[in-house]
């Protein structure tokens, strides 16, 4: 079995993993101008300002995309792997794998809501999940 990489985490996304492991979803928000931004990064992407804060999300959204993945297959997931583009009531979109859902109900613009689960190396990740499920 191949070997599970850790998470890579530098000074911009470390406040984003920090939430995750307390249960919050951070949204990245420019000081300067508002623009909300994910993933996090240095600038933002609007003004070009390196000044920026976090706000928490609802964590709540609508199903914007997903795809079924079968192969290559990461040893850190178990296959076949639903993954989902969410946008996010405060208009940024993630992705995360969606768990607790039948692929075959799957459909654009289905509610769903932000959970998290346990990754490899004890890393906590974000999870799509049906509203009302585990957190």
């Amino acid at each position: 079995m191949t070997a599970v990489p850790r998470l890579t985490i530098t000074q911009d996304n470390q406040f984003w993993f920090d939430a995750v492991r307390e249960g919050r979803l951070e949204i990245q928000q420019c000081s300067n101008c508002g623009t909300l931004r994910h993933p996090p990064g240095p600038a933002c992407p609007a003004c070009r300002s390196f000044e920026w804060k976090s706000v928490e999300s609802s964590r709540r959204g609508t199903l914007h995309s997903w795809t079924i993945i079968h192969h290559p297959q990461d040893p850190a997931f178990e296959y076949p792997l639903a993954v989902g583009l969410i946008d996010l009531d405060e208009g940024i979109r993630i992705v995360a794998d969606i768990a607790g859902v039948d692929h075959d109900t799957l459909e654009i613009g289905m509610e769903l809501e932000v959970g998290f689960s346990e990754h490899a190396h004890g890393e906590i990740l974000p999870q799509l999940r049906k509203p009302g499920g585990d957190a």
